[in-house]
C-alpha cells in the first residue's frame, strides 16, 4: 500500500518502517526544505518514514538536510554513552558494542525536556545486521498485561547511574562539565538526586514517567528506557563482571520500579518480547534519511558487523510529565 503525501510515494510493507523513494535531488538540503512539512506530515499519522534516494555524502551533507528539517537542534545532555559531534546538535549514534543490540527505547526518555522528533541519516552501512528498528509505543502499550502498565503509571520509573572515569559515560560526557559544582546546579533544577563518592565518581536517581499520552493524538505510549538500562540486558558475561567489580549498587545504569523496587528479570524480558513482536526494520542503505517521532514511536539498534556511521539529530523538545494520563 501506499500514499501520495509527498510528491512521491510512500509505501507501508509490513514489518518494515514506510519507505519514501525519491530521485536523487541536485541539493538533499534544497529538497528537505521544500518538502520538510510533508514529510512531518507523514511522520505525525505514521510515527516515522525513512526516505531512500537523497544521496547524502557527508555530515556536512547531513547537517544540512538537519537544520531545513528542523532549524532548531536540541544539544545532548546526560547521554549513557559517548558520542562523536559533528557540528552542533549532529552526533554519531552512541558508543556501544556492535555485537551487542541496542534494545528499544525513547531518546532521552529519562530527562524532564525530550526532543519530540530524531533524526538518523546514514553515510556508511554496515555489512550485515545494524538495522535501526521502530515500534509503536501505543500498540506495545495496549500489548502489555495491563497489570504491570498499570503499576507504572501510578509509580513511574526510576533509573540509577554511576559514573566512573573507568565505563561508561564519563561526568563530562553526560553533563557536558566536569564541574562539580556546575554539575549539581544541573542535578537540582533537573529533578536528579546525587551523591558523589569518596572516589570522586558520583551516583544518580531519577523518577520519571514510564506512560505518557502523545502530545497530538492523547493515544498513551509505553515510553521509558526501563528494558534497555536495565542490568538484565547486558550480557550476562558482561554483568557478572560488572557486578563483581562495582557491586549491585555501583552499575553504570539500572532500571527500577518507581517506588525503588528492583525489576526482575522476567518483566524486562516480557518488555523485550513484546518490543521484538511489534518491530519493524529495514536495512541501511548509504544515504538514507529516517525521521521518527520520539513519543510514538521507540527504537533499537541491532547487531552488526562492519563499518557503521549513522547521524543522529534531535529537535522538538517535549516535556513528558505535561503529558501524563490522569488517574
Amino acid at each position: 500500500m501506499s500514499t501520495s503525501l509527498l510528491p512521491i510515494d510512500v509505501d507501508h510493507r509490513p514489518g518494515a518502517p514506510p519507505l519514501a523513494r525519491v530521485q536523487p535531488p541536485a541539493v538533499a538540503a534544497d529538497w528537505a526544505a521544500e518538502h520538510g512539512a510533508a514529510l512531518r506530515g507523514v511522520v505525525a499519522e505514521c510515527g516515522a518514514v525513512l526516505v531512500r534516494g537523497l544521496g547524502l555524502r557527508s555530515a556536512t551533507d547531513v547537517t544540512a538536510v538537519f537544520h531545513r528539517l528542523a532549524p532548531t537542534l536540541m544539544p545532548e545532555r546526560e547521554a549513557f554513552a559517548s558520542r562523536h559531534r559533528y557540528a552542533d546538535g549532529v552526533y554519531s549514534s552512541a558508543t556501544w558494542p556492535a555485537n551487542q543490540p541496542m534494545c528499544m527505547h525513547h531518546e532521552l526518555s529519562y530527562a524532564l525536556e525530550v526532543p519530540g522528533l530524531l533524526m538518523f541519516a546514514c553515510l556508511t552501512a554496515p555489512t550485515q545486521g545494524g538495522a535501526t528498528g521502530i515500534a509503536d509505543a501505543a500498540a506495545v502499550f495496549e500489548a502489555l498485561p495491563g497489570e504491570l502498565t498499570a503499576r507504572f503509571e501510578r509509580e513511574g520509573w526510576l533509573l540509577t547511574r554511576s559514573y566512573t572515569d573507568e565505563i561508561g559515560a564519563s561526568i563530562a560526557d553526560a553533563f557536558g562539565t566536569g564541574d562539580r559544582a556546575a554539575v549539581e546546579a544541573y542535578c537540582r533544577a533537573n529533578a536528579i538526586e546525587f551523591a558523589w563518592q569518596p572516589d570522586g565518581g558520583l551516583r544518580t536517581r531519577q523518577r520519571r514517567p514510564a506512560v505518557v499520552r502523545h502530545p497530538v493524538t492523547g493515544r498513551r505510549c509505553w515510553f521509558n528506557q526501563v528494558a534497555f538500562l536495565s542490568e538484565w540486558t547486558l550480557d550476562p558475561d558482561v554483568r557478572e563482571y560488572l557486578v563483581d567489580v562495582y557491586g549491585a549498587d555501583g552499575l553504570p545504569f539500572t532500571t527500577r520500579f518507581g517506588d525503588g523496587e528492583p525489576i526482575g528479570e522476567d518483566v524486562v524480558a516480557l518488555l523485550n518480547e513484546t518490543y521484538e513482536a511489534h518491530t519493524d526494520r529495514e536495512p541501511w542503505q548509504p544515504g538514507d534519511l529516517l525521521l521518527v517521532d520520539n513519543i510514538h514511536t521507540a527504537h533499537s539498534r541491532e547487531p552488526y558487523t562492519g563499518p557503521r556511521e549513522v547521524l543522529v539529530g534531535m529537535a522538538d523538545p517535549v516535556r513528558p510529565a505535561d503529558h501524563v494520563p490522569e488517574r
